[in-house]
């Protein structure tokens, strides 16, 4: 029998000093643990740098301060100094070291923290070793202006990332992972990073395998990231010295965090790596597709109604302003695209929301967020990696924790999280529902550990290469369609043979041009 945490040390070593953790339902948990130095004062927009080594042993078991973000200046509990990450390890693990998922939080770079997804369940299912992130958000993280630092303008958070990576190199053999399989995964942004990490010079090696959950492969271009950085350095008042870094360095936090609004954005204006610079010389997307990224087993997919409630702009649109949206965005192909999304295909309330929430989500005008240029994303990966395995989240009423408004969000972005890192959300769960969640715990188990979701007992998924995808539905139900079934969902043949923007129009102010009520 395994010795309990009372009878056993929770006391572990690390490069920089002993951490004392706590255990509970068959997991042990070390929270809050430096990865690297606090970014403040004269680290603030550089490269993180090496924690300090401390004295004795450092308490573990309560998360560190999360990042300043969306919504907060001086909120407690959120600070500049919070590079820390969570280790969720197998209480029992003896023997020989396992397998170690490396989760990277969601929120548009702007919002979320690596306390916020509990690693425990997919530890205690799977036997593998979790790790989660904070990592610099919004200005702090993704600012790009001239002399700001020699390395790092504009992806600080990106290297915050490999600098949480190489801390695991070194120090998980301490917690029992392997150093050797540590697969990163992540959804929304954190997606959006895994992508950029795949593409990142500094990054190889650091992993074996990869997750993108609801992430395509956006990025700025420098110019795009310090026209951002200008406009954000007037806003904070630094315009009289031309955006002079070290008007910016001077300010207070809660200033500059104040002053970020619009450069924190919405879903289609926010935070994003920078392309064209050491750490990321071409943009992901382009290494994609031309197969300038780590060779590694993918696992990547996204939820059925992806984009649907980024669409409630349109909510009261008529008929009219309807189709003076599509004429704005799509401009020449608004006939063929109306005639493929009618707006009287989509019920008669909230009908603007739906419509174009099937029409972004097929097209993929989210940053390439589910849909067609998704499928081609993964085909295009899959010609180098023949392990790359595509799947479809399909429960048509996931619990979302809200009041119904009558609206149906259907399965909306990041409504398969509550099913493989348990929240408030996932006590909402139907039994049928709790067999999806434990069969995607198992799936994403065996990719961590195997580098392919076989599982016995539960449907196969085979891999892209075998042209199937698979579909994930409570129940019991899930099964692998052939990829000609999402093609003809998403009308596939159309879109890919239209010339159009993927990139997303900012639906508040598409809605408003074509005149749409917001009462």
């Amino acid at each position: 029998m395994p010795a309990s945490a009372a009878a056993r040390s929770l006391t572990v070593r690390t490069d920089k000093g002993s951490v004392a953790g706590s255990s509970a339902d068959g997991v042990d948990r070390y929270l809050g643990i430096p990865y690297a130095a606090p970014p403040v004062a004269a680290q603030r927009w550089q490269p993180p740098a090496p924690a300090a080594a401390w004295p004795g042993t450092r308490s573990a078991t309560f998360p560190g301060s999360r990042c300043l973000q969306s919504g907060s200046s001086t909120s407690p509990g959120m600070s500049e100094d919070c590079l820390y990450l969570n280790v969720y390890a197998p209480a029992n693990r003896a023997g020989r070291p396992l397998p170690v998922m490396f989760w990277i939080h969601g929120g548009g770079f702007s919002s979320g923290s690596g306390d916020t997804q509990d690693g425990s369940l997919i530890a205690r299912a799977n036997n593998v070793v979790v790790v989660t992130i904070n990592y610099r958000l919004g200005v702090f993280g993704f600012l790009d202006l001239p002399g700001l630092s020699k390395q790092g303008a504009g992806n600080y958070g990106l290297l915050d990332q490999q600098a949480a990576l190489r801390w695991t190199q070194r120090n998980i053999g301490a917690f029992g992972g392997d150093a050797s399989q540590v697969t990163i995964a992540g959804e929304s942004a954190g997606g959006h990073s895994v992508c950029a990490l795949l593409a990142s010079p500094p990054a190889r090696g650091l992993f074996s395998g990869a997750i993108i959950q609801s992430g395509g492969c956006p990025s700025y271009t420098v110019k795009q990231a310090v026209a951002r950085g200008e406009k954000y350095a007037t806003a904070a008042g630094c315009s009289a010295t031309s955006a002079d870094p070290a008007c910016l360095r001077a300010k207070p936090a809660s200033e500059l965090q104040a002053a970020a609004k619009d450069f924190i954005g919405g879903v289609v204006s926010g935070p994003l790596p920078t392309s064209g610079v050491p750490e990321l010389p071409v943009a992901p997307l382009d290494a994609v597709r031309t197969g300038r990224t780590a060779n590694v087993p993918l696992l990547i997919g996204h939820t059925r109604d992806e984009v649907r409630s980024w669409a409630l702009p349109f909510a009261n649109a008529t008929k009219d302003q309807y189709e003076r949206a599509v004429r704005i965005e799509f401009g020449d192909e608004a006939d063929a695209v109306l005639a493929h999304y009618p707006f009287s295909a989509y019920g008669d309330s909230y009908t603007g929301a739906y419509a174009f929430g099937a029409l972004w989500g097929d097209s993929s005008t989210f940053y390439g967020l589910g849909g067609c240029q998704y499928q081609n994303l993964t085909a295009q990966y899959s010609k180098r990696q023949p392990h790359t395995y595509y799947y479809e989240f399909n429960d048509p009423h996931p619990p979302t924790g809200r009041p119904s408004s009558g609206f149906d969000p259907g399965a909306s972005h990041a409504s398969e999280m509550p099913y493989l890192l348990p929240s408030a959300t996932s006590a909402l769960l139907t039994p049928e529902q709790q067999q999806l969640s434990s069969e995607m715990v198992r799936y994403w188990g065996s990719f961590v550990k195997h580098g392919k979701p076989a599982t016995p007992g539960i449907a196969a998924w085979p891999s892209y290469r075998a042209g199937k995808f698979m579909s994930l539905l409570p129940g019991g139900e899930s099964r692998a369609l052939k990829t000609e079934v999402y093609e003809a969902r998403r009308q596939c043949a159309f879109w890919n043979s239209i010339d159009y923007d993927w990139l997303p129009v900012n639906p508040d102010q598409l809605a408003a041009q074509a005149g749409v009520s917001q009462s």
